[in-house]
């Protein structure tokens, strides 16, 4: 049933392979054989694994679930490389094609290209529509059309939702309304680039990679190419922060025509406010260390403040050259991320509030050790097991990155190269400092696999992959 499954999801992946060789054929480029040859591929192997077993009809169970979410990222990550591994624009090999497949699946938007604004529209627009995909979770769209997945189906959405709360009754009603609020946020995102200044083909892929928190761009210079149209730069840092916001909150501010909940939400609200006075810090330091001009230091400070804390990895500058106590402040704040339950990375504000929240009790309870105080959200007692899974969860979390940056660094990469690159994959951030500053060309292979295990770990929040290697998941 997993093969059939997994077969399924990879024959409909591969129909994404088709809107690339149309754009091919709109520029006129001669790309099209590279995808169309992809699309045959996946569709064949998707085909191999499904057709032995169509006939199956064993209910899949919950924890058939978790093995499906991870392989079938794998497997993408895998098979998504194809079309940059055939194109000989850009002149890929294997490690360098699965590095940027896994990095546009995953939404961390590092990348091993350089030359962007040369390649062919076919696969710029590619890597933004990967981009995309991964936001929403391909895994979502796949339930929303897929009721035969049972009892399992309930796993693959806590682990490739962008929400772990079912906001309608049925679980397949919550994924599409899910996709709906995905894709209105991203039209509206699209035309606003696009009436705001930038060409049809750069709205579309913008607007992919703004609303997925992925980070790509079709320009070397990332969106500081439009750096001479402010209003461009207004409209990313407003979708920005929605996209960081919880599609749940997206979904009841929709349905009440209300923004309360918005105003009333703890998460939101830290959320916020950690990213106007994160931008406040980080535009005074610009102005107070002759960095820019006032108007400048707001400019770039505000965007490239919230562009690293919702994980986006946007640039407008060259922000590793600034003074070096920002360059750390803002891959430091990209371990917030956005919130829970949406499409961003990072240990999510959610699990911070919690966090807060418990070091305060214990501080009160040093202070007052008679004294009784519980962890609350929406006046509601957070259960134990909620505090011990955010510590749990956090634990390992700290844990692996720094074996990745050991593991890095045994490449023989420097400590600081090594942390933002720790930093920049498990957080699904993209852009590093040092020698991965400007792309991720240039490290070892080993380095490279090691960062997208770091990807995929931050976009299945880790626990799904480690419930993996427990012998205790594999008993009968």
């Amino acid at each position: 049933m997993i093969s059939k499954v997994l077969g399924i999801l990879m024959m409909i992946f591969s129909l994404t392979l088709l809107p690339p060789i149309f754009v091919s054929y709109v520029f006129e480029e001669g790309a099209h054989q590279d995808f169309l040859l992809s699309f045959a591929v996946i569709f064949s192997i998707g085909m191999i694994m499904w057709l032995p077993f169509s006939a199956k009809k064993t209910e899949l169970r919950a924890r058939d679930g978790l093995l499906i979410t991870v392989m079938f990222w794998l497997e993408l990550g895998i098979v998504g490389a194809l079309p940059f591994y055939l194109a000989d624009s850009i002149n890929l090999t294997v490690t360098d094609a699965i590095f940027e497949s896994m990095s546009g699946l995953t939404t961390t938007g590092a990348t091993a290209i350089s030359g962007l604004d040369l390649l062919p529209k076919s696969i710029l627009y590619y890597r933004q529509q990967l981009q995309w995909l991964g936001g929403i979770g391909i895994v979502v769209i796949a339930i929303a059309v897929m009721p035969m997945l049972g009892v399992g189906v309930i796993e693959l959405y806590r682990a490739g939702a962008t929400s772990d709360k079912k906001l309608t009754p049925r679980i397949q009603d919550t994924a599409k309304v899910l996709f709906i609020i995905y894709m209105c946020l991203t039209l509206c995102c699209l035309i606003a680039y696009w009436v705001a200044g930038m060409t049809f083909f750069d709205a579309v892929s913008h607007s992919f990679s703004t609303v997925a928190i992925g980070g790509f761009s079709t320009h070397d210079a990332s969106m500081g190419f439009f750096n001479d149209t402010p209003a461009i730069m207004i409209i990313c840092i407003i979708f920005m922060v929605l996209s960081g916001l919880s599609f749940g909150l997206h979904y009841y501010a929709w349905i009440r025509k209300s923004l309360k909940h918005y105003l009333h939400n703890e998460e939101a609200k830290l959320y916020l406010s950690i990213l106007v006075f994160g931008s406040a810090l980080v535009v005074i330091y610009l102005y107070s260390t002759n960095v820019y001009s006032q108007s400048d230091s707001l400019y770039h400070g505000v965007f490239q403040f919230v562009s690293i804390m919702t994980t986006t990895g946007f640039v407008t500058k060259a922000y590793t050259s600034w003074p070096s106590f920002l360059p750390f402040f803002l891959i430091l704040c990209s371990f917030f991320g956005s919130c829970a339950g949406s499409t961003g990375g990072g240990i999510k504000i959610g699990r911070v509030l919690i966090i807060a929240k418990q070091i305060i009790c214990h501080t009160q309870r040093f202070i007052h050790p008679n004294g009784v105080f519980r962890i609350k959200i929406k006046n509601k007692n957070v259960p134990n097991s909620v505090t011990d899974g955010v510590w749990a969860f956090f634990g390992i979390y700290i844990a692996i990155f720094y074996l990745m940056i050991l593991l890095l660094m045994a490449t023989g990469i420097d400590y600081e190269s090594s942390w933002s690159a720790a930093a920049a994959s498990l957080n699904n951030l993209g852009p590093g400092l040092g020698v991965v500053a400007e792309n991720y060309a240039n490290i070892s292979i080993f380095a490279k696999y090691v960062l997208c295990f770091g990807m995929i770990l931050g976009r299945l929040e880790i626990f799904v992959c480690l419930i993996l290697i427990t012998p205790m998941y594999w008993r009968k």
